[in-house]
């Protein structure tokens, strides 16, 4: 009986320990393990041709900053033009990883919202794929563990009076809402690029701030049924939710993508800096 106290308490002090007040997810989203399954659909794979490569000088650096699991996590970061901004908007990458892409799209954010701290979190550990195949198995083995770990650690690193916004797109799309529920009382937005949502009622009452959530209605996977439910839930929490919708297929944001439209990507991105810029009003 002694044993078994004595492993609760210390299960109970680790579990506490390390987050110094954030407000964590309270369980593991299942939404994004759901997206993560897709990465076994053929269909799926066959929808995403290999990124180009893209010859891109970044702005920003790679940082380091030690995470709860007793890791340190990786990501991209270009600075506010002032040391002293609490703002920041977290990056979360497809299912391809961190690559010159993402880094690409947060030096543009970071022109257009000049005082915030762009980070663009590694999700991957320092892996990036370069074919369909390899993101799947990458999305596929995520550890949804180790993931929340490292935003939990990103919140921690923006420190006790942040201001964190959230955008991702396709599997970054849903860790984006994951990010926003992490952030807690320091959330002050969150952009979702066709990505799953969470249908969990209660977890999606804590949100401290409403959700952008860009569409392709003609996105097989993230689709009308997935949108609505989305939209039952979010209504049932109380929460406000904007969905544009865009006559596209999934990834239409994506410059790498076959289904990309440069004017409709531009349409989005427009709305999403916009969006952004209230949320650090």
């Amino acid at each position: 009986m002694y044993q078994i106290w004595i492993a609760f308490t210390v299960s109970f002090l680790v579990s506490v320990s390390g987050y110094a007040q954030q407000k964590s997810c309270c369980s593991l989203p299942a939404a994004t393990s759901r997206f993560a399954s897709f990465g076994s659909d053929q269909k799926f794979l066959s929808a995403h041709e290999s990124p180009i490569p893209l010859d891109y000088n970044a702005r920003g650096r790679m940082i380091t900053f030690s995470t709860p699991d007793g890791k340190t996590g990786n990501a991209y970061l270009v600075s506010a033009i002032s040391n002293t901004s609490n703002s920041y908007l977290f990056v979360f990458h497809e299912w391809w990883g961190l690559n010159d892409y993402v880094k690409r799209m947060s030096d543009l954010y970071s022109d257009s919202l000049k005082n915030v701290n762009i980070i663009a979190l590694d999700l991957y550990d320092g892996k990036v794929a370069t074919d369909a195949e390899e993101a799947g198995k990458l999305m596929n083995g995520l550890n949804e563990n180790r993931v929340k770990a490292i935003i939990d650690g990103a919140i921690l690193y923006a420190g006790k009076d942040s201001k964190i916004a959230t955008i991702g797109w396709c599997m970054g799309g849903g860790w984006s809402l994951q990010g926003a529920l992490a952030a807690g009382r320091h959330e002050a937005g969150c952009i979702m690029f066709y990505g799953m949502p969470d249908n969990d009622v209660n977890k999606l009452k804590t949100l401290n701030s409403d959700v952008l959530f860009i569409w392709a209605d003609k996105d097989q996977w993230i689709n009308e049924k997935v949108k609505d439910e989305f939209v039952k839930n979010m209504q049932a929490a109380g929460k406000k939710l904007t969905v544009k919708e865009y006559n596209e297929d999934h990834a239409f944001a994506n410059p790498s993508n076959p289904h990309y439209n440069q004017a409709n990507a531009a349409s989005a991105q427009h709305i999403s800096i916009n969006y952004l810029r209230s949320c650090f009003q």
